[in-house]
C-alpha cells in the first residue's frame, strides 16, 4: 500500500511528528473510542510501514521509519482505556505530548488505586462496600463506606457511593 505523500511531505512530517500529540498522529479526536484508535492505527501503520515504502529514496525512507515508530508509540498508549485516560490527563495538565509505555502503565495503575482509595484501610472498606452493593445490602454498604470515609474524608468517590447507598436504603 504505502503512503500517498510526496517524499518532501514525508520528510516535513517526520520533522514535526515529535511536536504532535498521539491523537494528532493518528488523526483522531480526543474523544475517540478504542475501536476508532485501532482502525486509525491500522490505516496509519499500513501507510507508513517501512516495507510498504521501500521503493522510496534513503532520506524519505528514514523519515517513514521515524513516523512509523511514533504511530506505534501512539497506539501502544491509546489502545488501553486506562493508559488513554492517563495520557489525556497529561495533555490537559500540559505535561508534554509523549508518554513512554512504562510511564503510561504506571500512571494508569496509580489512578486505578486512587479511584478505589489512597489508603489501605480506605480501599479495604470500599471493597467491602462494593461486595455489599453487589449483594444489594445497601445498609452494610453505607456502613462500610462511612468507615472508608473515616480514613479518607476527602474522597469524592466514597462520598458519592455513600449517598447512593443511603438513597437505596
Amino acid at each position: 500500500m504505502g503512503t500517498d505523500l510526496a517524499p518532501t511531505e514525508i520528510i516535513a512530517l517526520a520533522e514535526i511528528v515529535d511536536d504532535l500529540d498521539y491523537f494528532q498522529i493518528l488523526h483522531l479526536p480526543r474523544s475517540a473510542s478504542i475501536g476508532e484508535v485501532r482502525k486509525a492505527f491500522h490505516f496509519s501503520s499500513r501507510a507508513f510501514h517501512p516495507d510498504a515504502n521501500r521503493h522510496l529514496p534513503s532520506e524519505p525512507r528514514c523519515a517513514i521509519e521515524k513516523i512509523a515508530r511514533r504511530v506505534t508509540e501512539a497506539y501502544s498508549v491509546l489502545r488501553d482505556p486506562r493508559r488513554n485516560r492517563a495520557y489525556l490527563q497529561r495533555l490537559e495538565a500540559g505535561k508534554g505530548k509523549r508518554m513512554q509505555l512504562a510511564e503510561a502503565q504506571a500512571e494508569a495503575g496509580r489512578q486505578a488505586v486512587e479511584e478505589k482509595g489512597r489508603t489501605p484501610q480506605g480501599r479495604q472498606y470500599y471493597s467491602l462496600a462494593e461486595a455489599d452493593t453487589r449483594r444489594r445490602d445497601f445498609a452494610a454498604a453505607a456502613r462500610n463506606l462511612q468507615m472508608a470515609l473515616t480514613f479518607e474524608p476527602d474522597n469524592e468517590l466514597f462520598k458519592a457511593q455513600l449517598k447512593e447507598a443511603r438513597d437505596q436504603t
